[in-house]
């Protein structure tokens, strides 16, 4: 028996076998050319456009193939991505290539860029065919070298997905059905792997060095609440992991109604990407939204989106909650979501660089033109609409999103708090808004320095960092002190990071004052479960002990410790 230990970010425990994600496929040699004639009389560009029309070939069945096992979204993009193997343009051009010396390898590289820039360049439906464009090219590279495409294995029998990381592409097919528990020796707690591991309720642990060294089809344990993987799973973890499954059972709804056990009110809300995200929250009894990431309706443009083609996505959003608070988060672009249109790709840092509010200082009216569209799909909708814009770090970029807001028809203008100076400073910043929800992902990684995707630097980049909760505890307390000055309630203060979705951090976060918690929709039974279990006073003593311990490993143990209900349910 061994064990490697990583972050857990989805808590669950499973037994079953490894499949490994194939490594990434290296680029050809740039200039690689065709062989020498090998003396069977077969020019090399023949055998070498033969080759590839096989393989794209080859590429086109399995694809077919998958697709008719699969169904929704999945079936989809893999009927999509079989039809792009056998698309006449892109092995035509490969072939032109061949024909002026290039190998089948380089020619089919270099015929997916260029056949994926002009898709691009078309904007739209097209410019996002330009992923099944990168997606085939690399298939076809792997079946001409004769090694595993770098895709999510397929597989007949449920088994354990163990990869260096995952980028969001890689999941267009993942069934969690196929799917039971996601391992990766790289990443962090905010990173794509775990937040997608979140929304799929997958049991998840992430930067466990070592794990690359499992053997294919090695059965193994997976602990996604402690961070555990151990191989040769005895008697003690096949109980554990069918405990798991029946206690799973009890997490399976939430009844709309967010509160602590002595009735204090918490609003539970949920994150969302569009309006089916929102449909699903919806019917999952989510309070409202606490987070709509704009970026969907911009993501594979090249162009802004026009006003109707916004006004449109945001009013099916808004549409699945009547009456109910939905938050918006203006456009939030730059480091790791760039847009061709908006992204300055020679920034030094782009972490630090153009980004969310910032970037109406280099792009002047998106911002204006994006708050008009938000404006005209509330006043067709009967949600009540909320508005935030992301890295807002002074109280002066606050008071001029308000007025930009003001300027639009928008009444509820509010900050995300993400930066250390907007936590420090929030009274100033509520001066001039509504509200302030803290995006806890990035305020940690700012906090602590640490890139929220590097797995080297997972341990500094966790919500539980004193650090970070200190911060937290800053924002409200600025929220209380400005309410004071005005002579008025607090200006609601809510965390929408990951975080959120941590049963055991969500007490924390009640206990520092938060008002409301979103989170994927997922997560909401559980985090609904473990709020009941405590009073606020118990919140309250829970936060000032994890807002005093030593380190984050600490602040996390005093707190699971001291709530039994964890261990009941499975958490």
């Amino acid at each position: 028996m061994q064990s490697y230990v990583g972050v857990g970010v989805t808590p669950g425990r499973v037994v079953g076998p490894v499949r490994l994600m194939p490594p990434a496929l290296s680029e050809p040699p740039a200039g690689e050319r065709l062989p020498a004639p090998d003396g069977t009389g077969t020019p090399p560009e023949e055998a070498a456009a033969a080759a590839l029309k096989a393989a794209a070939a080859q590429v086109k069945a399995e694809l077919a193939g998958r697709a008719s096992r699969a169904a929704g979204d999945g079936k989809a993009v893999l009927e999509a991505t079989a039809q792009m193997a056998g698309d006449p343009m892109l092995i035509k051009a490969a072939v032109k290539l061949i024909n002026a010396g290039s190998s089948a390898q380089r020619a089919i590289w270099d015929a997916g860029n260029d056949v994926a820039a002009m898709l691009i360049s078309l904007g739209g439906y097209m410019a996002e065919r330009s992923h099944d464009v990168l997606d085939v090219r690399s298939r076809i590279v792997a079946e001409l070298r004769g090694v595993p495409a770098p895709v999510i294995p397929d597989s007949d029998v449920p088994f354990i997905l163990v990869a260096e990381d995952l980028a969001p592409a890689d999941t267009a097919t993942l069934d969690p059905t196929k799917v039971i528990a996601l391992v990766t020796a790289g990443g962090g707690p905010q990173s794509h792997t775990a937040i997608i591991a979140r929304n799929l309720g997958l049991p998840a642990v992430v930067a466990a060095r070592g794990v690359a060294e499992l053997a294919e089809n090695a059965l193994v344990y997976v602990d996604g609440a402690q961070g555990r993987i151990t191989t040769e799973p005895g008697e003690a973890e096949q109980a554990a992991a069918a405990k798991w499954r029946e206690q799973a059972s009890l997490l399976d709804s939430f009844d709309g109604v967010g509160q602590l056990g002595d009735g204090t009110r918490l609003d539970l809300l949920a994150n969302v990407g569009g309006a089916k995200d929102a449909q699903a929250a919806a019917a999952a009894g989510a309070q409202g939204v606490g987070l709509l990431r704009t970026e969907f309706c911009f993501l594979g443009h090249d162009t802004e989106p026009g006003h109707d083609e916004q006004v449109a996505a945001y009013k099916g959003v808004f549409d699945a909650f009547p009456g109910k608070k939905v938050v918006v988060r203006t456009l939030d672009t730059g480091a790791d979501k760039p847009l061709p249109f908006l992204t300055d790709a020679t920034e030094p840092n782009p972490a630090l660089g153009v980004r969310g509010y910032r970037t109406d200082s280099t792009s002047p009216g998106v911002l204006a033109r994006q708050l008009a569209a938000i404006a005209d799909a509330a006043a067709a909708a009967e949600a009540a609409v909320w508005v935030m814009a992301p890295m807002i770090a002074t109280a002066a970029e606050a008071a001029d999103f308000a007025a930009l807001c003001a300027s639009a028809g928008l009444q509820t203008p509010g900050v995300m708090v993400e930066v250390p100076s907007a936590a420090l400073t929030s009274r100033h910043l509520l001066d001039r808004v509504e509200f302030a929800s803290l995006g806890t992902n990035d305020l940690t990684q700012y906090a602590m320095a640490a890139d929220r995707q590097l797995g080297p630097l997972a341990a500094l980049n966790d919500p539980w960092q004193p650090a970070v909760l200190a911060l937290v505890q800053a924002t409200v307390d600025g929220a209380a002190a400005q309410g004071l000055s005005a002579g008025a309630p607090p200006k609601p203060v809510g965390v929408c990071g990951e975080s959120a979705a941590d049963p055991a951090l969500a007490v924390v976060l009640a206990g520092l004052g938060v008002r409301s918690l979103s989170m994927t929709a997922r997560a909401l039974p559980a985090v609904s479960a473990v709020l009941r279990s405590v009073t606020m006073e118990q919140a309250r003593d829970l936060a000032g002990r994890a807002v005093a311990a030593a380190s984050a490993g600490e602040a996390r143990e005093l707190v699971r410790c001291a709530l039994p209900v964890l261990a009941e349910l499975g958490l």
